[in-house]
Formats: C-alpha cells, sequence, structure tokens
C-alpha cells in the first residue's frame, strides 16, 4: 500500500527585511523571489514549491507587514493578510535584531486570524543567545504561540527542525505542482523581478519605490537564445537620468546583473533590452 501524499500552503509573514523571501529561496533551493537590503522589495504573492518524500509544500512569500500610506502600499499589505486566510500554516517570521515591540501589530494580527501559527526567530546568527531564549519565552507567555523555531535564512541554520515541522503539518492531498515545477510564475515574471531586484540594488533612497517593471517581449527565433525586452515605468521625469546614469553607464549595469542572473535561470544565452519610460502617479 503507498504512502498517502500531503500537500500545503504556508505562509511565510513579517515585516519588511526579515527574511522572508531569503527563507523561502534557501528552502527552494532556488532565487524565485528576489532579495535586496531595502525594505518593501517583495510586491506581490510569490510562490515557492518545495518536496520532501511524499510531501510537497506551497510557500507563499508575502509582502512586507506595515502601515501603508498609497494604494501600492495597501494592495501589498492586503496580499499579506490575504495569504494568511489561504494557508494551512503561517510562519510568522520575527527579525531577532529588532525590539520586540516592532513585531507586536504584526503578532496581534497572527493571533486573530486564527490560522495554526509558528514563530521563526531569524538572524540568530546576528543575536545573543540569552536575548533569542528571552524573546521566545516572552512571545509564549504574551502570545500563546508555543511553536518557536530559531533559524538563519541565510546560513540555512536550523531550517531542517523547522521543515520537519512544517511537512508534519500539511494535510492528507494530492500534490498540486508537478515535480520540477518551483515557483508559479512565469519565466517572463521573474525575468522582469531580477531587473527590479538589479535596480533596488543600484539606486538609492526612493527611487526604487517609484519604479517598476513591466515584461514587454520574449522572442527565441535562434535556439539557445532569448532576447526579451522590458519597460522600467518610473513616476518623475527628473528621476529618469537617474535611472540611465551617465552616459547610460548605471542602466548598463541594470541590464549585464540581471542579463546575469536571467541566463542562469533558463540555461541559455540572453540579450535584454530596457527601456525607461515616464508614467505619473502609477502607483
Amino acid at each position: 500500500m503507498s504512502t498517502p501524499t500531503q500537500f500545503g500552503y504556508v505562509a511565510l509573514i513579517g515585516l519588511p527585511n526579515a527574511g522572508k523571501s531569503t527563507l523561502m529561496n534557501t528552502v527552494i533551493g532556488a532565487k524565485v523571489s528576489i532579495v535586496t537590503p531595502k525594505v518593501q522589495t517583495t510586491r506581490r504573492r510569490v510562490l515557492g514549491v518545495f518536496i520532501q518524500e511524499n510531501t510537497q509544500v506551497a510557500f507563499l512569500d508575502t509582502p512586507g507587514i506595515f502601515t501603508p500610506s498609497t494604494r501600492l502600499d495597501k494592495a501589498m499589505v492586503n496580499v499579506a493578510l490575504q495569504a494568511i486566510q489561504e494557508a494551512d500554516l503561517v510562519c510568522v517570521i520575527i527579525d531577532a535584531c529588532k525590539r520586540l515591540t516592532d513585531h507586536e501589530r504584526l503578532l496581534t494580527i497572527a493571533k486573530q486570524s486564527g490560522r495554526p501559527i509558528c514563530v521563526v526567530l531569524n538572524k540568530v546568527d546576528k543575536t545573543p543567545k540569552d536575548k533569542l531564549l528571552v524573546l521566545a519565552q516572552t512571545i509564549s507567555e504574551t502570545y500563546g504561540f508555543n511553536e518557536i523555531f530559531m533559524i538563519s535564512a541565510l546560513k540555512a541554520q536550523g531550517t531542517e527542525d523547522l521543515l520537519k515541522y512544517i511537512n508534519q503539518k500539511m494535510p492528507e492531498g494530492p500534490w498540486l505542482f508537478e515535480e520540477d515545477d518551483l515557483t508559479d510564475l512565469s519565466l517572463q515574471d521573474l525575468a522582469t523581478e531580477f531587473t527590479r531586484e538589479k535596480l533596488f540594488a543600484f539606486l538609492h533612497q526612493e527611487i526604487p519605490y517609484g519604479l517598476m517593471v513591466q515584461h514587454e517581449l520574449w522572442k527565441e527565433d535562434t535556439p539557445g537564445k532569448v532576447q526579451i525586452y522590458q519597460r522600467i515605468v518610473i513616476e518623475k521625469n527628473n528621476h529618469k537620468g537617474i535611472v540611465l546614469g551617465h552616459n547610460g553607464t548605471l542602466i548598463k549595469k541594470v541590464r549585464e546583473a540581471a542579463q546575469k542572473d536571467i541566463r542562469q535561470l533558463i540555461q541559455k544565452k540572453v540579450q535584454l533590452f530596457l527601456q525607461v519610460v515616464v508614467k505619473e502617479d502609477w502607483k
């Protein structure tokens, strides 16, 4: 008699830059969600598929939960709140380097959701052990969460115990994704996300938050070679020169870095073409 399969959704929620995307990429073993030092990098729900023995887990990487001020901000937070309701298990990612008071709203949202919850203290490699123990005890006593894990998503420390627990919590059911699926994002979506990641990395201050990257065209006329056309949409005309850089130097760096990541993903030669356009109030 064959062992029944298990499948479930796991929502990763947390403050901006808590390490949600890093954790998912580490677990999946591939970059399916972009990571930058800037907050609010993740703007939409990104799904990553993890398989261990008879269990398939669909991780939902969500935008950070914060106090929204624009329509885009509100949409991002709503994505995270919706993922909580869709999930079979919610992992609350806590940046152990921050104060517990910074996470009070997040932990309250998780508590009031009524969903199965586990708490993940991330960045333990940067946090004193005594502080971690106090943090875990306080969370348990204040919010009643008893399943608390300590990990370093960046260094893949402590993730094995977390994954073992997650697998045990997944309900019986058929797998919804093929064995070789990593994500539900298309290659075109992943390519635009890689470009946005590089823009966040090379640009400073508020400019990255005032832009988006749109897919225009994907051409594969020659076997083993892909031409990709994307459009970078910005809010203000005076930002165009900053995005392009002196004599186009910055946009060239962005193109080359994104091209490299896309090439590693699809294992083909890549030519990436970027156009910068102004569209006021796109957010």
